[in-house]
This record gives structure tokens, sequence and C-alpha cells, in this order.
């Protein structure tokens, strides 16, 4: 096991990991931008580094000044968290360039599935159903307008390299695909600096559910179950749970075999997650590969009774996995929902001061937070500061004890998206199990 650890990320995910450092006896060691200077992560790592200023691009996304921070502290390895510089081929490349473990897949599987168009190559010559589409990126807006025609409407317009929703539009029509076009391939080449599209079938009704593995570097692979992350807003996930209470038990097992199948296929070592859109009638198909630890990574971790970081760090060390896919048992119910500092009527960002802060308590109820009373909430980051994680023996249990818990969260100060959080998981649709990607759209609007 490695002696110390530099985490290349902020906020609650920075804390998570520092936890199981501590657990593991592994120094950690953060890095920081000057707005989070007075910082919960910054307090409670072993060692810290500012890194720059608050912007982004001068701090977290400085590849550069994270790499030397780590050389200066003595620090074996780099837990990239999630977001930031978590899934860029060419930070991991960096780090292993400069003698660092990246706490992570190759650079060159980063790279592969940090493309959408080819991973669904790579993905349909491993045999898991992807979805209808164009395997080449769109030369134009004629382009889309002549594979749109082929597929027939409605389309997702995409972009190759995009994530969280960004380049992203869903289009009925060729005016809307017109229309579309340029402004979706302009924002993917700001937010990415790549503006390639490419086009896939809609799929009606569908279900967002992804299968959570470890795979070590001696080939062995365990599927973690799935985890249900239909309810979005603006194609970012807002409620997460496991198992899902859509599939059935034969719909489950085909998705765990063919997120093996993607995993072996590809050489994939460490944490990652398969994701997979699901229609009406459980039919799935490929979607993404995400190589780095997930938001929603507590879910499966309270099903499994891992620490999914743990695995992580022992996988990248050269340990062998610890569990086979039959050792693995799977144990109730868990939900979580994340926490934005946003104005939960126009969802704008609600940066601020937090004057008082009480998480709620009870059993079988987890937070993963990132701030205190007296933090301020900047506004150069994503808003969300908070997970909120319950269990329950079965998914009704866990449904009551995730409403109890959220009406008993108190946040002052700022505003934030709980009254939203309280309607979903209080509303009939989300009790029946049955929520695709349309919940908030057609439920809570």
């Amino acid at each position: 096991m490695f002696k110390k650890i530099l985490i290349a990320n902020r906020g609650e995910i920075a804390r998570r990991v520092i936890r199981t450092c501590k657990k593991l006896g592994v120094q950690s060691v953060a890095v920081y931008s000057e707005a989070d200077a007075g910082s919960l992560f910054v307090r409670e790592a072993d060692e810290a580094y500012c890194i720059g200023k608050p912007p982004v691009n001068q701090s977290y996304l400085n590849a550069d000044a994270i790499i030397q921070a780590a050389k200066e502290s003595g620090a074996e390895a780099v837990h990239p968290g999630y977001g930031l510089l978590s899934e860029n081929a060419a930070f991991a490349k960096k780090c292993i360039e400069a003698g660092l473990v990246f706490i992570g897949p190759p650079p060159e599987i980063v790279a592969a599935m940090g493309s959408k168009i080819e991973a669904r190559r790579t993905m349909k010559a491993a045999g898991v159903p992807i979805i209808e589409g164009v395997d080449a990126p769109l030369a134009d807006e004629e382009a889309a307008v002549q594979a749109a025609q082929g597929i027939g409407y409605p389309v997702m317009l995409k972009a190759s390299a995009g994530g969280g929703g960004i380049g992203m539009e869903f289009v009925r029509s060729e005016a809307e695909l017109r229309k579309a076009f340029a402004g979706n391939k302009k924002r993917a080449e700001m937010f990415f600096g790549d503006g390639t599209m490419f086009i896939e079938k809609y799929i009606e009704e569908p279900h967002h559910i992804e299968v959570q593995i470890l795979a070590d570097q001696y080939e062995n692979i365990v599927p973690l179950w799935e985890r249900e992350c239909s309810i979005q807003r603006r194609h970012q996930k807002v409620v997460e749970e496991a198992p899902s209470p859509f599939i059935s038990e034969a719909t489950r097992q085909k998705m765990l075999e063919a997120a093996v199948q993607a995993a072996k296929h590809i050489g994939y070592t460490n944490v990652g997650t398969i994701e997979f859109i699901v229609d009406r009638d459980q039919n799935f198909y490929f979607l993404e590969m995400n190589t780095r630890l997930q938001v929603e990574h507590p879910v499966t971790e309270e099903i499994t009774g891992l620490d999914i970081v743990e695995e992580q760090l022992k996988i990248a060390s050269g340990a062998r996995l610890g569990i086979t896919r039959e050792m693995l048992k799977r144990n109730g119910h868990a939900i979580e929902v994340r926490i934005y500092a946003e104005d939960p009527e126009s969802f704008f960002p609600s940066p601020g001061k937090i004057t008082a802060l009480r998480l709620p308590e009870g059993d079988e109820i987890r937070n993963e937070c990132a701030v205190e009373a007296g933090s301020e909430v900047p506004p150069f980051y994503d808003p969300m500061i908070a997970k909120l994680i319950a269990w329950g023996r079965t998914r009704k249990e866990a449904c009551e004890r995730i409403r109890s818990a959220l009406e008993n969260y108190q946040i002052e100060g700022i505003k934030t998206n709980i009254p939203m959080l309280i309607e979903t998981v209080s509303h009939e649709q989300f009790l029946k199990g049955y929520t695709t990607t349309h919940f908030v759209d057609d439920f809570l609007n």
C-alpha cells in the first residue's frame, strides 16, 4: 500500500478520500485554490498545498502545479476524484511520466472512453449492445441531417467529448436539428476543446442504469450490482439508488455480464462504471463508460459493505481483488440525493456564506458534506455541496428514511435544492419505482 497520496480534487470527494486514507494509515496531501483555503478538506488532510487562484484553469485544472505539489510532498500516487482532471488522459499520462501512480485506468483507456464515438466503436466490437446511430464524426450540419434521416426522428445530437449534458440535445425534426447543431458544436468546443458531434436514435421512456465494476491488474473483474440514476435535471443526475427498482433479475444478470464483457475487452483496471440506457421493455444499450470514481458510489457501498475508495487504492498499488463475484452479496436498498447550493425555483447557483448547518442523524443515514457553519460557498465551482444517503432493509424503508432526513436537514444563509428533493422522494411516481429520465419535466415542473 502507498505511504502517501495526493488528492487532485476538492470538497466532499476530497474529504471522502482522506477518510479512507486515515483508515488505511496512508498520509493524504490536499491541493487547494485561494478560495478554498479555509475549507474542511484542507484542514483534514495531513498536508496541503495552495496551487493557484480561484478559477479552475488557474488551480484545479493546472496539471503542472498539481504534479509539482505531489513531488514536493513526496506523494507516490494521485487520486483524481471525479470531475476536474479525473478523466483527462493527458493528466494521467503526465502523472505517470513524473513517476507517480495515477489511481485509475491507463491513459490510453481514459482517452478511448473519453470519446463517445470511439467508445461506441469499441463496445460494438466487444459485442455489447449499442444504440442505433453513427460511428463517425459528423462533418457538418448537412451530414447531421442526412444521418438523422437514415435513423429516423426523434434523435439525440451529442458531443463526442461531452459530459454532464453539455453539447447534447433532443431533436424531433430537421428544423430542430438545424437549429441545434451549430450551438451545440460551439458549446462542445468551449467546454471540451472538441466540437466533434454525432447522432444516436432516441430511446422512448429511457431509464439510466449503470453497473459499477472493480478490475485488478490480473484480469479479475467483479461487477458491484447496478444503480438507477434516471432522475436527472438538464442531464445531470439528482437522485440515485441501488439496486434499480425497475429491471428484472434476468435483465440485471444480462447487464452485469455485458459490463464485465466491456471491461474485459478493453483490458480495464481500477474502478469504473458502464452506463446503459434502458427502454420501457428492458432492452439496454451502452451509453458511456466513466473511467473514475462516481458521485453516486456510496449507494453501492451501502448495499455491498465495500469501501470502493479502499479498493481503488489497493488495485493501484498492485494488489489482487480480495473478493469474487460469487462472494458478493446484495443487502437492502440505498438512495442518494445530491444537495446543491442553488435556487430551487430558477436552479441558478446560490453562492454565499452558510450561517447555520445541522446535518440529519439517525439509523442508516450517511452524510458526505463539503461544508460547515461559517463556510463560504464560492461561485467558481460546481454548486454541489453535499450528498445524503439512506439505507433500508427494503426500498420502502429507504424512501421513508431519506425523506425524513431531508426534512431535518438545516442549511441557512444560502438557498439549496432541498425543497425539490423532498418533493421528488415524496412523489407517488418515485415511490412506485418507475422513474424515467423525464421525471423532473413530467412531474415537478
